[in-house]
């Protein structure tokens, strides 16, 4: 069976935590590929303009150069609207087919909601998820979703022990405004992009 990863997000910018939490993913979880999805409106950010989808996608392919197995996808960028997982996850599975498992990777924040998303039945009945943590979430959180989201949907869950990266795309945007450097955040190419295209300025 194929066993692909799905992690959505703003990607904005794309940082060191992301990409180690796909590669912790892909390996832990003996995943085919994962798919990196930047949103192109996030429903619970809509009060904020990211940077534009091109710019995104660019920063993905120059963080994700030389990893295997794991890659971006434009799939959200090409809709049009609000980016809902469910539609998303929907396209993935018409792609890879009905024999494809789907693994969505999602942090502690995400799953305790889970079951207020758009169309959250089908989300949590159809799919199967990936769970990471990120340091300052409680582990008690966390286990209260897993065992209520288990009871009440049958969902898969698996947790895995990923490298704790406490980096936020918010941070990295407030250290390029005020110049400070973020290479050791998102690495020396996509740091070189922030820069020479202006981003965050």
């Amino acid at each position: 069976m194929l066993r692909i990863g799905v992690f959505g997000g703003s990607f904005d910018p794309v940082h060191l935590g992301h990409v180690n939490l796909a590669k912790d993913a892909l390996e832990q979880c003996a995943l085919n590929r994962v798919l990196l999805v930047p949103a192109r409106l996030q429903p619970f950010k809509l009060d904020r303009t990211p940077a534009s989808g091109a710019d995104r996608m660019n920063m993905l392919n120059l963080a994700l150069a030389g990893e295997d197995r794991i890659y971006p996808s434009d799939l959200e960028l090409k809709q049009e609207g609000v980016s809902y997982t469910y539609l998303t996850l929907r396209a993935m599975q018409k792609e890879f087919g009905e024999g494809a498992r789907l693994y969505f990777i999602a942090g502690t924040d995400s799953l305790v909601k889970l079951d207020t998303w758009m169309n959250h039945e089908e989300l949590l009945s159809r799919y199967a998820y990936i769970v990471g943590a990120r340091p300052g979430y409680r582990e008690e959180e966390r286990e209260e979703a897993m065992i209520r989201l288990r009871k009440h949907w049958g969902t898969e869950i698996i947790r895995i022990n990923n490298r704790p990266f406490d980096l936020s795309a918010t941070e990295i945007r407030k250290r390029v405004a005020q110049g400070l450097a973020v290479d050791q955040m998102v690495g020396r190419d996509v740091e070189e992009y922030i820069i020479s295209h202006g981003l965050y300025r």
